[in-house]
């Protein structure tokens, strides 16, 4: 991170850096990576064109440190919303809401995240394995304790993964609405603690055998003509 930016080393410095990347966040959710330009960005920001480049060679560098800000930013959240939770199923419930209200107040940060698949596709990749690997570790260790069932880790911090993401969309972006948080928490927690199934799967039945529908005779019947009968003595 520390080649992507000439980090100031003054207050006026650092505030100006923030005016940047905060204009930089604005113009990339409202127009996206590509239709923005460094002259959108310090018009917004308040500076000079010249400015812009004492701390970025350029966009590209500047979109990617924004999303590594955004990486570190989410994790330290939910990290700290969650340090006082003795159980999985505590860091699971409090770190979904967290998520939820985080999201809600933070919408850009969506655009930024999901728009690296088409600036650079292997920034995509690295921010959610970087968010998997930290997962796992929780979930190893959950399921060393019995806590948790026997599930593969990776599986499953991608499907929580999943769920983190979609819930955020639909009620955080889509819907934008607040009051729908703890409901959208209890139903999440009803699927981690039940399952989505009521009850074990049950075998799937054994293919029934192809019938032939030529007919076949099952019984044989055997006349006895009247030429096969002995004769009679006279």
């Amino acid at each position: 991170m520390e080649s992507l930016v000439n980090k100031p080393s003054t207050k006026r410095g650092r505030a100006t850096l923030n005016n940047i990347l905060s204009a930089a966040a604005q113009v990339f959710y409202e127009k996206g990576y590509h239709d923005a330009s460094i002259i959108d960005i310090t018009r917004l920001a308040g500076v000079a064109s010249g400015t812009f480049y004492v701390y970025f060679d350029g966009k590209y560098n500047l979109y990617k440190y924004l999303l590594l800000q955004c990486s570190h930013t989410i994790r330290k959240h939910l990290s700290l919303s969650v340090k006082d939770c003795k159980t999985r199923r505590e860091v699971e419930r409090v770190g979904m809401k967290a998520w939820l209200e985080f999201a809600l107040e933070n919408q850009y940060m969506y655009n930024i995240i999901w728009e690296s698949l088409y600036v650079d596709r292997s920034l995509f990749v690295d921010y959610y394995q970087t968010f998997s690997k930290e997962y796992i570790k929780g979930l190893d260790a959950a399921k060393e304790t019995e806590e948790t069932r026997d599930i593969d880790s990776e599986v499953m911090s991608y499907i929580l993964m999943g769920a983190s993401n979609f819930l955020g969309l639909n009620w955080c972006v889509f819907k934008e609405d607040p009051e729908a948080i703890d409901h959208v928490v209890d139903e999440f927690m009803k699927l981690l603690d039940y399952g989505l199934f009521s009850s074990e799967p049950k075998p799937e039945p054994a293919p029934l055998e192809h019938k032939s529908t030529e007919l076949k005779q099952r019984f044989r019947f055997q006349v006895v003509m009247d030429e096969d009968e002995p004769k009679k003595k006279k």
